[in-house]
Formats: structure tokens, C-alpha cells, sequence
């Protein structure tokens, strides 16, 4: 059911933000909607979803309307501190969103545009399981002005998927994939790498498939073992092995090498599109630092500053909302220090790096040493950007570590 909630303040009970809190209202504001559902717990998951028995005290179909209770909460908090503006992105996430009817999604979304507005050309963006796209779906999130579909395709190997405990068609991929076509709808597929069992043939057969289903994007996600999941309990007992580090790189620098000679540029450390305007903006809003509210049981949120989180379980959201009082479970302002930190962390990840004068003290020292180990682009650097290598991308959190020392 996820990690625990962070440590914070308390939030007060109308979800008001901090006195002191500035939004620019020039700053993109993302919209992320939480769907909790899942029909079965994949074993390596640690994301905040449900399935059916673990719902007791909420229900599925009355999910939407609680949602749609959030949003207007967050109206009237931003029209207080100033900071109301039209979405730039939405994405649906989860869970699987698509376990809810089209309809449900589309009355959220019709809550975002009716409460907020989403300017024209927004991307909105729905996470789907394989099994749960048929083109009459594909159909109605187009037609509610859904514009991308994020498809988990995770592996074509049966036999990586059951280690996953993915207990979709690896046959569905294709037909999701056709049908979010038809429908007009721009493609994502994800894929993990890493599973137990999983070999580098195995690898490259599988992004080799997601290559020939020409998406616009591909996602490629080092598979981390995260406590209390029950892959993490499997290899505690010796059942599976844990991933192997040295395998896990090769399989990076196969998902580049590949990916780069069927046209995808990667623009994130994870994250590789046909062209600029198929990168994933909602995600981008994210590492770059922009606002967005996330709604839903246990979505996090990042407003001019401030940081705030929901409880966890549906039922407690929905209690909550229902008594009329905000969802937040806490929130926080970093100070200066954890910020820059978050700075570094987040701009190294994406293509276009970390200006040298944003780094600070050791920092800055440490661009000559990570140039010379192959981590840092040499001749960026000198146009003064920090730009990781391919080498520098792999171990990425060491060079974070120099350059916040």
C-alpha cells in the first residue's frame, strides 16, 4: 500500500497554504489525479494502490465524485493565495486508472477544465494496463480530451512478467497500442528491467517489441527493490536472486544503444522520445520544479514552494472530504539548503543539465574531477552546463554526491 507518509507539520483543516506562501502565476501548474486501484499487487510494487479487499470503508464507483470534492477544495485554497491558473498538463496515474469507467475519467477531467480551465494544447495523459484498453475505450478518453496513453508494458517475456507478477496478455500491448492509435491518442510504453530471471536476450527482446510498436515515447526503469514489498520479502528469503548491478548497467546501455538507432533521444535518465514535443511534459514539470497539485489518497503536491501530502487510504480520504476538510496529511517548506539539494538531484537528471552557477562551494570544484572520470560532458560544461554521460547517467547519484559535497 506504498512507503509511509514523510514527517511534516500539520495542514489546517480548511488546507489553507502558509501566510508567506508566492506563487508566480506565470508558473505552469500540473494537475496529477490518483486512481488507487489495482486488481492484483504487482510484487514489486510500492506505489500507494488498492486492490478489492483492501478497500474495506470505500468504494470504487463513488470514487470520482470524492475526487471531484478535492478539486474544489483546491480552488478555493489557490484563489486565497493568489495562485489560480489553468492547468498545463494532466495526468491520470495510479493504480490503473482504466479499472475506473471512461466516464469517471472524463468527469474529472471535465472537474480540472470546469474549475481551473487546461490551456489549449495541454497534454493529458492516462496510465493504462494492457488488458483494460479495447478501442471503445481508446475512443471515449479521446473524446473527453485525453491526448496520451501511457501503456505498462513492462516486458514481452512471459516468464519476466510472472517475476513481476504482471498478469497481463504480453498480446494486449499490441492491441492497446492500435487502438490508442485509431483513436488518435500519442503512445507511452514502460518497460522494467532487472526482474529475477531476466537475462540481457531477454532485455533486448523485449525492447526490441516495444521499438516495433512505433510509440512516440519509451520509459525504461531500473527495477528497485523497495522494503516491504513482497519481492523484497522473496529475496530476503533466498526464494529469488536480488538484481544485479553489473546486468542492470548493461541493460541501460543496451536500452540507449538501441533505443538512439530507432530514432528516440533520451531526455531523462529513464526517459527517451521520438522528438522534443513527445517528451513527457507532466513528468518534466516535475524535475524542472514547477507546481502541480496531485489529488487523490496519498498524492503529494508542490505549490509555490510549499510541499503537502494526503492520507493514505481511500477511505480516510474520502472521510475527510466528506466532513468537508482537507485531505493533507502534512506538509513542509524546504529551507535553502534541502532545496539546492533538490535542484542538483532533479536537473542532472534531464538532457539539458544544471547551469555551473547554480552549483554551490565544493560543488563547483568537484566539475573538473567528474569531467575527467567521463561522469560530466566536457565541452558543456565549459558553455557552463552540467550535462551527464552516458557513463555519468548510470551513476547518477554518485555524481550528485560530488556535486553537493
Amino acid at each position: 500500500m506504498g512507503a509511509a507518509l514523510p514527517l511534516g507539520e500539520p495542514v489546517p483543516a480548511d488546507g489553507s497554504l502558509p501566510d508567506l506562501t508566492r506563487i508566480a502565476p506565470a508558473t505552469d501548474f500540473g494537475v496529477y489525479l490518483h486512481v488507487p486501484f489495482c486488481r492484483v499487487r504487482c510484487g514489486y510494487c510500492d506505489f500507494n494502490t488498492y486492490t478489492s479487499s483492501e478497500l474495506q470503508g470505500a468504494r470504487q464507483d463513488q470514487y470520482a465524485d470524492t475526487l471531484l470534492r478535492e478539486i474544489d477544495l483546491a480552488a478555493t485554497v489557490l484563489d486565497r493565495a493568489g495562485g489560480n491558473r489553468p492547468a498545463t498538463t494532466v495526468f491520470f496515474g495510479g493504480g490503473t486508472p482504466t479499472l475506473l469507467p471512461p466516464g469517471d475519467l472524463a468527469r474529472m477531467l471535465d472537474g480540472v477544465r470546469e474549475t481551473f480551465g487546461i490551456v489549449d494544447g495541454a497534454e493529458v495523459t492516462v496510465e493504462a494496463n494492457p488488458d483494460t484498453v479495447s478501442p471503445a475505450v481508446a475512443a471515449e478518453l479521446a473524446a473527453s480530451g485525453v491526448t496520451r496513453l501511457s501503456i505498462g508494458m513492462q516486458s514481452a517475456i512471459p516468464h519476466v512478467l510472472a517475476a513481476l507478477d504482471r498478469t497481463h496478455d504480453p498480446e494486449n500491448v499490441r492491441t492497446a497500442v492500435s487502438a490508442a492509435r485509431d483513436a488518435g491518442l500519442d503512445v507511452s510504453v514502460d518497460l522494467i528491467y532487472g526482474a529475477p530471471g531476466e537475462s540481457l536476450a531477454d532485455w533486448r527482446a523485449s525492447l526490441e517489441a516495444a521499438i516495433a510498436l512505433e510509440p512516440d515515447h519509451i520509459s525504461a526503469y531500473a527495477l528497485i527493490i523497495e522494503d516491504g514489498t513482497k519481492l523484497a520479502r522473496q529475496i530476503r528469503r533466498g526464494e529469488v536472486a536480488a538484481p544485479d548491478d553489473d546486468l542492470q548497467a548493461d541493460m541501460y546501455e543496451l536500452a540507449d544503444d538501441l533505443l538512439a538507432g530507432a530514432g528516440f533521444g533520451w531526455y531523462e535518465v529513464s526517459n527517451w522520445a521520438r522528438d522534443t514535443a513527445h517528451r513527457s511534459r507532466h513528468n518534466l514539470a516535475y524535475w524542472l520544479g514547477s507546481d502541480w497539485w496531485g489529488f487523490g489518497p496519498g498524492a503529494h503536491s508542490h505549490i509555490g514552494g510549499v510541499r503537502f501530502w494526503n492520507v493514505k487510504h481511500p477511505a480516510a480520504y474520502a472521510q475527510r472530504l466528506a466532513a468537508g476538510e482537507s485531505p493533507a496529511a502534512g506538509r513542509e517548506i524546504p529551507d535553502a539548503e534541502a532545496r539546492a539539494l533538490e535542484n542538483v538531484l532533479l536537473r542532472t537528471r534531464v538532457r539539458e543539465g544544471l547551469p555551473v552557477g547554480e552549483l554551490q562551494g565544493e560543488g563547483r570544484h568537484a566539475v573538473a574531477a567528474l569531467i575527467a572520470d567521463g561522469l560530466i560532458d566536457g565541452p558543456t560544461a565549459l558553455k557552463g552546463h552540467v550535462v551527464l554521460t552516458r557513463r555519468g547517467r548510470l551513476l547518477a547519484d554518485a555524481v550528485v554526491r560530488a556535486l553537493t559535497a
